[in-house]
């Protein structure tokens, strides 16, 4: 299912077919945690702005409109009329994020939800039960996301826990892909690397996931305190023990820099709600650094966001105009910051790619990843 085309040191071109479509990587999949983007974008909009994966989220989808719901419907694609391919995250990171009170053993995890208060039980079947009813491509396994820093013997023990749900998520995953009127009897799996920043542990536990011979793997647990390089250094420590021909997922990262050095470090898949919430505060992504539109400065100035994009909101307004929208608090303005950035990170992983088949991705990362931290003065 996954084609290495090219590599460039660990960085690499492939691509991934799914039963909706094929992905073509490295790639920055576009969070629709509730099977929308926040900031008023419709299905349409992602078409057009070159989104190829939809990121949907299995805790938020159970809690609201339930997964009974959208299998009557036809599955998230027809529910929200997506076309392409769909990956869905298994709920563990939202369990250890939004809910205060939980409980986890070796069953799985009790816990409240964190809209209405009811009490929720949910096993690695449960969590592939959910998924499968979503009809997703890409299921991510039910895992735990552990705190940063936390002690090692509680986080040996907890990889320990990941890796035998795992085997229960691939058993019931397995078993639901064969059942008569499965929303998609193609939907794929990918098993979750954890270990907080312990690199000892990182390898023992991607070594052992490795051995279930999945169609993919992520690295998780990151993007939750650690520092950057530790972030880095993590990766590093990983992806040797990574099947190479298999795809790679970083999850919850990150800025435009992070991506590129995710690249750097042999990874295929990012996902971040960071381009759609900075949107939505008027923090804007441009090829010279990100600008915040509210600033003063913007008053009168009639040029694009960014003279170098290409996105429907470029081409036809200024930075004026999209300031004024802010300040006099119209809903347009979200829905054009969000839509510039998400065809930034778009295009940033169309420009990678390019750069990986012509193999000058180096000299790429050399002139931007440090630039796209910088901010438009």
């Amino acid at each position: 299912m996954f084609e290495l085309k090219k590599t460039e040191g660990k960085a690499r071109r492939g691509s991934l077919r799914t039963p909706h479509g094929v992905i073509e990587t490295p790639v920055f999949m576009n969070v629709g945690t509730q099977a929308a983007i926040k900031g008023a974008l419709s299905s349409e909009d992602l078409e057009r702005i070159g989104c190829q994966v939809l990121l949907s989220n299995t805790y938020h989808l159970h809690v609201r409109p339930g997964e009974e719901l959208i299998k009557r419907l036809g599955g998230l694609h027809k529910f929200m009329d997506w076309r392409g391919p769909v990956l869905t995250d298994s709920g563990g990171f939202q369990i250890y994020s939004l809910v205060k009170l939980r409980k986890i053993t070796e069953e799985g995890v009790k816990f409240n939800s964190h809209v209405d208060g009811r009490h929720i039980f949910m096993r690695p079947e449960d969590s592939m039960r959910i998924q499968s009813y979503l009809g997703s491509d890409i299921a991510m396994a039910f895992d735990e996301c552990v705190e940063i820093p936390s002690p090692y013997e509680y986080v040996k023990q907890s990889c320990d826990r990941t890796y035998r749900w795992l085997v229960r998520c691939k058993d019931e995953l397995t078993r639901l892909n064969r059942e008569e009127g499965a929303t998609n009897p193609g939907q794929l799996l990918f098993g979750i690397n954890q270990g907080t920043t312990f690199k000892d542990l990182r390898r023992e536990h991607m070594l052992k996931i490795a051995e279930l011979d999945l169609p993919g793997y992520a690295i998780g647990g990151l993007a939750v305190g650690e520092t950057t390089e530790e972030m880095y250094d993590t990766i590093e420590s990983v992806e040797e023990y990574m099947p190479k021909d298999k795809p790679r997922y970083l999850m919850g990262v990150g800025t435009p820099s992070n991506i590129i050095e995710g690249v750097y470090r042999g990874v295929d898949f990012f996902d971040c709600v960071m381009p759609a919430r900075n949107g939505r505060h008027g923090r804007l992504f441009t090829w010279e650094g990100m600008l915040n539109i509210r600033n003063e400065r913007f008053f009168n100035d009639s040029e694009p966001i960014d003279k170098n994009c290409g996105c429907p909101v470029c081409r036809r307004y200024s930075r004026a105009y999209l300031r004024h929208l802010f300040k006099a608090d119209e809903m347009l303005a979200l829905r054009h910051a969000v839509i510039h950035n998400l065809y930034f990170y778009n295009e940033l992983m169309e420009r990678i790619r390019k750069e990986l088949e012509n193999g000058s991705f180096r000299a790429f990362r050399a002139e931007f990843s440090q630039k796209l931290t910088m901010r438009v003065e």
